[in-house]
């Protein structure tokens, strides 16, 4: 997957487009989804141009490794979240589903997320 800086996410951070905005530092910025897919969604954003995931853990300074792990733990905290629990996701490439080629961590929380996925068949 190649970084597109026309992605949405490229957008939100150059302020073209606007976010309710739940954190942001010199290297990290996050947002409440558009499109929830449970009671809290955030989404939770480099500031480098990091296409996915994997993009990201083989680019990324140790600095803005750090930032981010640290940033989606403070969001939650400050949310609340851990005395229920959340999930963190990151979709990384066509087979995961990744829609915007900017990589992004999702906070879920809210409910009861269930399974993380279905068994494999046997």
């Amino acid at each position: 997957m190649t970084y597109d800086p026309n992605n949405i996410f490229a957008k939100i951070l150059r302020g073209e487009i606007p976010c309710h905005k739940i954190y942001e530092d010199e290297r990290v910025l996050a947002f409440n989804d558009i499109n929830p897919q449970t009671p809290t969604h955030v989404l939770v954003i480099p500031k480098g141009a990091y296409a996915s995931f994997d993009d990201f853990s083989e680019h990324a300074s140790e600095a803005e490794i750090a930032a981010l792990v640290r940033a989606a733990g403070k969001i939650a905290r400050d949310a609340g979240l851990a005395a229920t629990g959340y999930r963190i996701l990151a979709n990384t490439g066509r087979d995961a589903h990744q829609d915007v080629p900017h990589f992004h961590l999702h906070i879920f929380a809210g409910k009861d997320l269930g399974r993380m996925i279905k068994p494999a068949e046997k």
